[in-house]
C-alpha cells in the first residue's frame, strides 16, 4: 500500500509539472503579453513601448527560464532602469532590491503579484478559495445525501414506478445547465410578480454574512446539476448489486428486504459512487464560474474570470496550480478509498 501511494504521488508531481508548464506556455504567448503591457500602460502604446515594457518585466526571456523563475529553481530576472532603480519579480512595491531575495517562486511560497487586484496572489487566492470552499461545503451537504437516497431508492426495485420517476428526475437535473436552472430559480423565487419572493437573487451579501435567504439559491443551483449524475451512478450500482447471487440467496433464506438492502447491498452499491463523489470536488471548484457570475458571488470562479479577462498572468497561473492540485489530490484519495472499500482489489 505504501508503494502504491508513493507511486501515485510521483505520478501526481510529474503530471502537475507538465500541466502547469503547458498553462504557463499558453499564458505567456506574445499576444497575451502584449495585451498585458497595454493593460498596465495604455492601449495606444507603440510596438517599441510594448517591447520595452516586456523587457523590463523579464517577459521576453525564453519560456523554460521564466518557468524556472516562477517555480523558484532559477534566480529571478532583474532590470535596472535609467534612474538606477531596480525592478523584478522578487522586488515587491515599496521594497528595495538589496532587501529582496533572488529566488521567489512557488517552492519558496511566493505566488506572484496580481496586476488586477494590486495585491499578492496568495492573499487573493486565499480569500476567494475560502468563499468558494464554503459554497462547495454546503453544496456537498445538500447534493451527496440526496443523490445517494434517490439512487438507492431507484435501484432497489429496478423497473418499478419509483425507479422510473426518480430516474427521470435525475436525468432532468443533469440535462439542465446551471445557467438555465439558476435563471429559472431567480425568476420564480425572487420575483414579487410571481408572489414567491422568498430568496435574494444576489449572493453578494453571503460573502460576509451567509443566510438561508441569500445563500440557498446558488447552493441549490449547483447541487441539482451534480445530484443527477451521482444518483444515476448509485442507481446503476444498486440495481446491479440487487441481482447478484448472494442477494438472491439472502432472499431465499427469508431475510427481510430492508435488511438485505441495509446489511448486504448498500456497502457494495456505494463503491462506484464514491469515486464519482470525489470527482465532484474539482468540478465544483472550477464549475462554479457560471453560478458565481450569475449570483455575483465573488469566489474562486469569479477570480478566474477576472484574471483571464484582465490578463493577470500571475493570478491565472496560481488558479491553475490550485485547480491541478485539487484534481490530482481528489484522484489520489479516490484511488486509495476505492482500494479500501473494495476487498477484492485490496487482496490482489
Amino acid at each position: 500500500m505504501g508503494f502504491f501511494i508513493l507511486r501515485r504521488v510521483g505520478i501526481m508531481l510529474l503530471t502537475a509539472l507538465c500541466l502547469t508548464f503547458l498553462v504557463f506556455f499558453l499564458t505567456n504567448l506574445y499576444p497575451n503579453l502584449e495585451k498585458l503591457a497595454k493593460t498596465q500602460g495604455n492601449f495606444r502604446m507603440s510596438d517599441e513601448q510594448v517591447a520595452s515594457f516586456l523587457e523590463k518585466g523579464g517577459y521576453l526571456q525564453s519560456t523554460p527560464i521564466k518557468y524556472g523563475e516562477w517555480l523558484g529553481v532559477l534566480p529571478s530576472y532583474r532590470y535596472t532602469n535609467e534612474d538606477g532603480t531596480v525592478q523584478g519579480r522578487c522586488i515587491l512595491p515599496g521594497a528595495t532590491a538589496e532587501a529582496s531575495p533572488n529566488f521567489c517562486g512557488i517552492l519558496q511560497g511566493y505566488w506572484g503579484y496580481s496586476t488586477y487586484f494590486e495585491n499578492e496572489v496568495s492573499a487573493v487566492i486565499g480569500k476567494r478559495l475560502y468563499l468558494t470552499g464554503r459554497l462547495m461545503l454546503w453544496v456537498m451537504v445538500l447534493m451527496v445525501p440526496t443523490a445517494l437516497i434517490v439512487g438507492v431508492l431507484a435501484g432497489m426495485k429496478e423497473g418499478s414506478t419509483t425507479d422510473r420517476t426518480l430516474s427521470a428526475f435525475a436525468i432532468t437535473t443533469t440535462a439542465t445547465p446551471e445557467y438555465v436552472s439558476g435563471v429559472i430559480f431567480i425568476a420564480i423565487f425572487t420575483s414579487s410578480a410571481v408572489g414567491l419572493k422568498w430568496f435574494k437573487g444576489s449572493a453578494t451579501q453571503a460573502m460576509e454574512n451567509p443566510t438561508f435567504e441569500n445563500f440557498f439559491l446558488p447552493v441549490l443551483t449547483i447541487a441539482l446539476f451534480g445530484m443527477g449524475y451521482i444518483a444515476r451512478m448509485t442507481r446503476a450500482s444498486m440495481a446491479e448489486v440487487m441481482t447478484t447471487q448472494y442477494i438472491r440467496t439472502a432472499r431465499l433464506k427469508g431475510v427481510s428486504f430492508p435488511n438485505i438492502v441495509i446489511k448486504h447491498a448498500l456497502r457494495n452499491a456505494l463503491i462506484a459512487p464514491f469515486t464519482v463523489i470525489m470527482l465532484q470536488f474539482p468540478w465544483l471548484l472550477n464549475g462554479v464560474v457560471i453560478v458565481e457570475i450569475l449570483f455575483n458571488y465573488k469566489g474562486f470562479g469569479w477570480a478566474l474570470v477576472q484574471a483571464a479577462g484582465n490578463n493577470d498572468i500571475q493570478l491565472l497561473m496560481a488558479i491553475s496550480v490550485v485547480s491541478v492540485f485539487v484534481v490530482l489530490l481528489t484522484q489520489l484519495i479516490s484511488d486509495i478509498g476505492y482500494v479500501y472499500l473494495n476487498p477484492r482489489i485490496r487482496i490482489s
